[in-house]
């Protein structure tokens, strides 16, 4: 593997068209990120390619940018296809794609992902689309249904394939590239280079590309802390810290589904705003969890790795390891969560005597020793709970009726009178919209827009509570 770049970083050096530069340079993407310097011109050359990088390295990119550029717009026929390993990601994914294409007029990008009634899906894929981006099992079921035909396609990308393998998905991934013209391009974005990968690129690849970027962290970015525990105080010191270091958005991440359950419901009897995502949510409330913590009306999302597997949520300000994970590369994972795009990030970590083994692999990754603090020194700041600063109305219907940001932020400002500066973000799905709020005026906004109207309907709409 390799882990240079050219010299020239900058978007411009690529063969991009003028439209698609003017573009980047409005979205505010001016030097690429390591992992784009070193894929991108391999991509755009046409080569099969294997890339290893974190989440939240600016992959999706690095492929979106890639696929774009072969697509024939005036063809309106699926030509490139990306496989995630979660609605969630394929969400964000999408979103992506959608901006990167922006200069262009008319591509069409659909997402397939289960959670979500397939009739609507049927009904976009018989309108046509250029890009289709999906989660394996959705996508083998519309190929099955006749309903995706990839006759057309030029490329075939695989998002996050070492957690897609992780999910056991080997098998749906290979069926979905046997369906796919064997002259096509395969590009394969992975955090961690498991054995199976190497499987994958021998069944369905030809000859690729290999680029690595350095999975570590930017030392001055994020700043780790450890803190040994004894197993019954691990609980309690997860209050502490986050008394203590009052960040406004955790994740604080838990090796099983019941420590998760367990520390939500502490967290939240000692009035933190916390709230648990873990499998056996239905699909519905585990958007309403990731969208009130990536609104900030959640301060602490309390989460397993395979729950949070696929999440890229901006402005994490602290990572909290409740447990040592047993692979070392989970860890830099957790804490690469925070610190992003440039800022600055706090990952805080509790060992028992009996995860020392695991931190010695984390410390032979890292290449350093940790650095540990006495738990003793740790003191509340303050007496206020944490709170965050918005919360969430839920609006009863969303893009079905034709809802846009821009009908909600109306309601609440031209009809209600509050501040823009009183409103947060706008999300809205197929079903419902979700919309977040200055707290001090959040039960008094969902009071008045219950029952008032958005584009001359009458409106439902309730207020989130933990």
């Amino acid at each position: 593997m390799t882990d240079k770049k050219p010299a020239d970083a900058s978007f411009a050096s690529l063969p991009l068209g003028d439209s698609t530069l003017q573009n980047l340079e409005r979205l505010g993407y001016t030097t690429m990120t390591p992992i784009q310097a070193a894929s991108l011109p391999l991509a755009l050359a046409g080569k099969d390619l294997i890339a290893q990088a974190k989440t939240g390295s600016g992959k999706t990119a690095a492929f979106g940018l890639s696929l774009l550029a072969r697509l024939d717009t005036r063809r309106f026929d699926v030509q490139a296809l990306v496989l995630t390993p979660t609605r969630e990601l394929a969400d964000q994914v999408t979103a992506e794609i959608r901006k990167l294409a922006r200069s262009e007029d008319n591509i069409k990008v659909v997402t397939l992902a289960g959670g979500v009634p397939l009739r609507g899906q049927l009904a976009s894929l018989e309108k046509g689309a250029h890009v289709v981006v999906g989660t394996p099992g959705r996508v083998l079921d519309h190929l099955g249904r006749g309903s995706l035909p990839l006759a057309t396609l030029n490329t075939l990308v695989l998002d996050e394939a070492d957690r897609m393998l992780d999910m056991g998905f080997f098998d749906d991934m290979v069926a979905v590239a046997r369906h796919c013209p064997p002259a096509r391009q395969t590009l394969l974005f992975s955090a961690t280079y498991p054995e199976g990968i190497a499987k994958l690129a021998a069944q369905f690849m030809r000859s690729p590309a290999m680029v690595k970027v350095d999975a570590q962290h930017q030392s001055n970015a994020i700043e780790q802390r450890w803190y040994e525990v004894a197993a019954s105080d691990r609980l309690p010191a997860v209050v502490r810290l986050l008394q203590h270091f009052r960040p406004a958005s955790t994740i604080a991440f838990c090796n099983t589904r019941a420590r998760c359950a367990a520390l939500a419901e502490l967290l939240q009897a000692q009035g933190i705003s916390a709230l648990a995502l873990h499998g056996d949510l239905e699909q519905r409330d585990r958007d309403q969890v990731l969208v009130r913590f990536a609104n900030r009306s959640c301060s602490v999302l309390v989460a397993t790795d395979v729950a949070a597997r696929g999440l890229d949520i901006a402005g994490v300000e602290a990572v909290l390891s409740v447990d040592v994970p047993q692979d070392a590369e989970v860890h830099v994972h957790r804490i690469g969560r925070t610190g992003r795009a440039g800022e600055s990030g706090l990952a805080l970590t509790l060992a028992s005597l009996d995860e020392m083994g695991a931190v010695g692999r984390i410390e032979l990754l890292q290449g350093h020793e940790s650095k540990w603090f006495p738990l003793a020194e740790i003191m509340a700041a303050g007496d206020a709970p944490l709170q965050p600063a918005m919360a969430t109305i839920h609006i009863h219907g969303g893009r079905k009726e034709k809802i846009r940001p821009g009908d909600v932020l109306g309601a609440l400002t031209a009809d209600l009178g509050y501040s823009r500066e009183q409103i947060g973000k706008i999300d809205i799905n197929e079903f419902a919209t979700y919309v977040a709020v200055e707290r001090s005026v959040a039960k008094d906004a969902a009071e008045r827009l219950n029952g008032g109207r958005i584009k001359g309907k009458p409106v439902k709409a309730r207020l989130l509570r933990d």
